[in-house]
């Protein structure tokens, strides 16, 4: 997969070092992703092999991209989905942001989930993330909602969180049971906005 400059492949385990010092350099930062420092570089290495490499689970399914630029790893993509909901976590080397690594590693993400048949990938970020929020929302994922004061971090200050969605299966039957005062469940409207508008392009 390869998208001008950035190639995007499926990470290995050997690949680990060069995923490890991506995600120590973007914690580092302390504003873009949930991780901050310290990290445990083996204990990482443990949940790296345990989340995208054993696949011991009959009904989860895992993907770890790895984007690079002449040999160079530049940012990292991880999708995790138990029974067809897929969550999605990405980050890239300060210095390539903006340059169309987010975009490849996102294009060939949304392409394995549809491929695996995934009904939904969803996704977290901060709101002032306003960047990844654009290109979260090129890909089609919708805000569904914001966790306020969701999560504490390490100097006590407590962040909210914006929740994205994209909806893959617009086909299957939504929820049968109204919400109070007669109105359809969302899921139901979804799929049918979904549908309209997959048949109007």
């Amino acid at each position: 997969m390869e998208t001008g400059l950035v190639v995007v492949r499926p990470a290995v385990e050997a690949d680990f070092d060069a995923w490890f010092a991506i995600f120590r350099a973007v914690a580092a930062e302390g504003r873009w992703i949930g991780r901050e420092l310290p990290i445990d570089k083996e204990e990482q290495r443990e949940r790296f092999v345990a989340a995208f490499l054993d696949g011991d689970e009959p009904d989860q399914l895992a993907l770890a991209l790895l984007a690079e630029v002449d040999g160079q790893a530049v940012g990292h993509l991880g999708l995790r989905s138990r029974r067809g909901l897929g969550d999605l976590g990405m980050a890239v080397l300060e210095g390539w942001r903006g340059r169309g690594v987010g975009a490849a590693l996102m294009a060939a993400a949304v392409d394995w989930a549809r491929v695996q048949g995934l009904h939904k990938v969803s996704l977290q970020l901060w709101p002032h993330n306003v960047a990844a929020l654009r290109l979260y929302q090129k890909f089609g994922f919708q805000e569904e909602g914001r966790l306020v004061r969701q999560y504490r971090r390490r100097n006590g200050e407590l962040w909210d969180a914006i929740v994205m969605g994209l909806v893959l299966d617009t086909t299957s039957p939504s929820s049968p049971y109204a919400e109070p005062g007669g109105a359809t469940s969302p899921g139901a409207e979804a799929s049918a906005d979904s549908a309209a508008g997959s048949t109007d392009s």
